[in-house]
């Protein structure tokens, strides 16, 4: 279990009122309201299916039929200026197979930071962020060589070119083995402890919780609670962030019926 203190900000990350996002038939959001801080490692936990990925893309701006507030480093989401300013990772490697881990993050780096006056510059973020990811022996391999663990963290670093204010990352450790995803959580406390970089981390396992400064705790396309780890756990007399999920869980559910048996 480990203890976080939060640090006052003068201005959220993101900062949302009233988020909604209708998909077909389906509000896949429902009126959510919440704030990310800066600096730290934010948490969206919740079963699959409550809407992680869908709030997730709505931060970067990719989502369609959002409606609300959205805001992000200070700009409605998806503004032309967060473009190099947010890096994102899909639950999917966005990887190309047939290149080598240079090669793919070479690629990705001219998009974000085109001309030949920036070469030097692109040289070294690519470098710098294979280091980061731990795959500096295997700069050379192609990606459709590596393993599952192996590709997600090119696409890690790829998120980090340009050393983004702000890393959306959806379900990174899903599938890795303990010590990988020990080792990538350190880097993630690393990037906001040295950087000053915002993340925000989906995942549906709960001992991810305690890794984290502060906690989105998601449920049917709502926001069951925003706090942290200690006040979760202090708030619902629970020893772990699991147990305060599921009272929380069941507390909500509890006053759904009695709104039923009182119309």
């Amino acid at each position: 279990m480990m203890n976080f203190s939060s640090r006052p900000t003068e201005e959220p990350a993101v900062h949302a009122q009233d988020l909604t996002v209708v998909r077909g038939p389906r509000t896949v959001l429902r009126g959510l309201g919440f704030t990310v801080p800066r600096g730290q490692v934010t948490g969206l936990l919740g079963p699959s299916g409550c809407g992680k990925s869908t709030l997730m893309r709505a931060v970067v701006g990719t989502q369609a039929k959002v409606s609300g507030t959205l805001d992000v480093l200070g700009h409605p989401a998806g503004h032309p200026t967060l473009r190099t300013r947010v890096g994102y990772v899909t639950q999917a490697p966005s990887v190309y197979d047939d290149l080598t881990v240079r090669q793919n993050l070479d690629y990705f780096a001219a998009i974000l930071d085109p001309g030949r006056a920036a070469a030097d510059r692109r040289r070294e973020d690519v470098t710098r962020a294979i280091a980061d990811v731990d795959l500096t022996t295997h700069t050379d391999a192609l990606a459709g060589n590596l393993s599952g663990g192996q590709r997600n963290r090119v696409s890690l670093a790829v998120a980090l070119l340009g050393t983004p204010e702000l890393l959306v990352l959806d379900e990174p450790t899903v599938g890795l083995d303990p010590v990988l995803r020990r080792d990538l959580w350190q880097l993630f406390h690393t990037l906001a402890a040295e950087r000053d970089t915002t993340l925000l981390i989906s995942s549906h396992v709960m001992d991810e919780a305690e890794r984290c400064h502060r906690l989105l705790l998601m449920r049917d396309g709502e926001i069951l609670a925003d706090d942290t780890p200690d006040a979760l756990r202090t708030r619902t007399g629970s020893e772990t962030v699991e147990a305060a999920f599921l009272h929380l869980v069941d507390r909500a559910a509890a006053q759904a019926r009695t709104k039923e048996t009182t119309r």
